[in-house]
């Protein structure tokens, strides 16, 4: 059976052309939007914003919000748009967010968290799920932790995605925040320990096959993060180690060209696309020119398929 394994939302990388490009490489993987706020949902192109190739899915959507009521419209919309899960985000640290009373902030409020997940639960029927940090500044210890999902799990709350780091507020850019507060993993799997009717989700520094195979006997999935961009194909290697059949990298591209010539004919520009695919030959013959051939042609204003075509003819 092939376990539980999901890209992160992560803004700027996991838009609808990275999300189709990555379903072609991994067909069981789940995949996430990037947080979308209540805000921008209910006031601004809700049919944009929700807008989704039904090739992604299995399919869930990232809400930011701190009011319970919004979110559960939000949660609402989602739901009649056709995705399959709804993802609060209370791990962002970054300091617009925090202002706006959303992100890894709230993990200070559990019990406002808990009233956000009941108000959605009770507005849809697709899981409701939650991705945190281990915690916040110096309130980032086990026993806060323990409390915060204790206290959301209450309202039926089912899986907990959980970043294996803090979240520092002040002081460290969202980058930063990524690599400098120390990993600790230990709380995660002691918190599956503590916890074992839910489903614990590990995020966090998880790069290789080899990380994913070592940390899945003591948690219910991993989420893998940047790594699914640095090295996309990554995913294939995942599939076929789970028994799998998987697209070597050229059929990949071929599978991706009619995609990327159907939004170009949308009047989307071919450099929003390619630079999800700029790592697709990492470590291989030629990576280096397909990176730079795509880099240095992609932003032309002529620049169509032929583009994508002739820096696969460096590779192979």
């Amino acid at each position: 059976m092939f376990p539980h394994i999901s890209i992160a939302p992560m803004m700027d990388y996991t838009d609808r052309h990275a999300r189709y490009f990555l379903r072609l490489i991994s067909p069981h993987v789940l995949l996430y939007t990037e947080m979308i706020t209540t805000s921008a949902l209910l006031h601004g192109n809700t049919a944009q914003l929700l807008e989704f190739d039904p090739k992604e899915k299995y399919l869930a959507l990232q809400l930011g919000g701190s009011d319970p009521h919004a979110l559960a419209k939000c949660a609402k919309l989602g739901e009649s748009a056709g995705y399959d899960e709804i993802n609060l985000n209370v791990g962002c640290p970054s300091q617009r967010v925090c202002v706006g009373r959303f992100g890894a902030c709230l993990m200070l409020e559990p019990w406002l968290v808990a009233d956000c997940v009941a108000n959605m639960r009770a507005s849809v029927k697709i899981p409701v799920t939650v991705k945190c940090r281990i915690g916040v500044d110096d309130e980032a210890t086990y026993e806060n932790l323990y409390r915060f999902v204790e206290i959301v799990s209450n309202t039926g709350c089912k899986t907990f995605i959980i970043h294996a780091r803090k979240a520092l507020l002040s002081g460290l850019s969202p980058k930063q925040n990524r690599n400098i507060p120390p990993l600790q993993y230990e709380f995660v799997r002691q918190l599956k320990c503590d916890f074992p009717h839910l489903k614990i989700i590990l995020n966090g520094g998880v790069k290789t096959l080899f990380d994913i195979i070592n940390y899945l006997p003591y948690v219910d999935g991993i989420m893998i993060g940047r790594a699914a961009f640095s090295n996309p194909y990554l995913l294939a290697e995942i599939e076929a180690y789970f028994g799998e059949p998987v697209l070597t990298r050229y059929e990949i591209i071929q599978a991706f060209i009619p995609y990327v010539r159907s939004q170009l004919k949308n009047g989307v520009k071919l450099s929003r696309i390619t630079r999800h695919i700029l790592g697709l030959f990492q470590g291989e013959y030629g990576a280096a020119n397909w990176r730079r051939y795509l880099s240095q042609h992609a932003h032309l204003p002529i620049a169509d398929t032929n583009i994508i075509k002739q820096a696969l003819s460096l590779v192979t």
